[in-house]
């Protein structure tokens, strides 16, 4: 029988990664379970190059640099890590705890469950060409992992959210030419800042448009455009990046009984769901004025961690001391 573990977090972005070393905080024996073969969540698979500005303290920081900090300071206290498992199912036991079995048979037992997993399973929305997929880890991409194999190099994006302002202000440096391909008339979501970064590195925008067509043999030479008042207009590309959201959904866990509303776990102000025990931070947490924050995360998972413990020790203090203050930091220097 496996062992009996106190917290489990379901989701090893930057939330459970946090929440793992504040569980450790509170003497609790934690395993994390990703369901992809590496930490870090989306940062990892799709912005490991993008520069963070909004997490406290740290003036700016890539996605990767993020998320490797935040997986030393989660061991520290030794949490048990487990990649590639995707949890398919949840019983509760008769005493309260809940076993927890992977896609592959793999059964975890835990006394609470922290969900930290995002909006849950992403697809990437595709370039809907017939020709796209000839081109696709190529010089079609629907992420950036490494931003220096685009330097010097001509860059179309297709999209006008976050995502793909943020990128082409983050390649136009490097890039010969950049161009944005937008079929909105504005970017009603762009924030400030990004339009500013756009127009000091001369972003080619181009509004009321979208992409029609693709050229090349294996590797992409150009682009078709067409514009809803001027026309079809054929540009050069080196380089295609398509930025067109995601598909997110919360997959089996949708069936554990919990309350969900617009794809978020409904929780308290313990962070807990409506079905005892079971617990959600991050994007996974829905409540009144929500922050989709990483910086909000930090917050949620000792919120949650800590009624847990009180839960398991109702003598326990209400939360952890200080890192300042905490024992195990303090016999460390000595």
């Amino acid at each position: 029988m496996s062992d009996l573990y106190d917290v489990t977090i379901i989701g090893g972005g930057p939330a459970g990664l946090y929440t793992a070393f504040y569980c450790g905080m509170r003497a609790l024996k934690t395993k994390i379970i990703e369901a992809k073969n590496d930490l870090g969540g989306v940062i990892t698979h799709f912005y490991p190059e993008k520069t963070i500005y909004d997490v406290g303290g740290i003036p700016q920081i890539t996605g990767e640099e993020l998320v490797d900090r935040l997986t030393r300071q989660a061991k520290t206290f030794q949490p048990e890590l487990i990649t590639n498992q995707v949890i398919a199912g949840m019983e509760r036991q008769e005493d309260g705890s809940f076993k927890l079995i992977s896609t592959t048979g793999e059964v975890h037992r835990t006394r609470k469950i922290i969900l930290a997993v995002g909006c849950g399973t992403f697809e990437v929305n595709k370039l809907q060409l017939k020709e796209a997929a000839r081109f696709e880890g190529k010089s079609l991409f629907y992420a950036v992992r490494h931003i220096q194999q685009f330097a010097g190099k001509h860059v179309v994006i297709s999209g006008g959210g976050d995502g793909a302002l943020d990128w082409a202000a983050e390649l136009a440096p490097l890039c010969h030419k950049v161009t944005v391909v937008y079929r909105g008339t504005e970017f009603t979501h762009a924030l400030e800042h990004q339009m500013q970064r756009l127009k000091s590195h001369s972003v080619d925008i181009r509004t009321d448009s979208e992409i029609v067509a693709l050229t090349g043999d294996d590797i992409l030479q150009s682009v078709t455009v067409r514009n809803v008042a001027s026309g079809h207009e054929i540009l050069q590309a080196d380089a295609l990046i398509v930025n067109h959201g995601f598909n997110y959904g919360l997959g089996t866990l949708e069936s554990w009984g919990m309350s969900i509303d617009d794809g978020g776990i409904v929780v308290d102000q313990r962070m807990e769901s409506s079905v005892k025990g079971i617990f959600a931070i991050g994007n996974a947490a829905k409540y009144p004025q929500k922050v989709y924050l990483i910086a909000a995360g930090f917050v949620e998972g000792p919120i949650a961690v800590n009624s847990i413990k009180q839960d398991l020790d109702p003598k326990a203090p209400a939360q952890a001391m200080v890192s300042t203050h905490h024992e195990f930091f303090t016999n460390k220097k000595v």
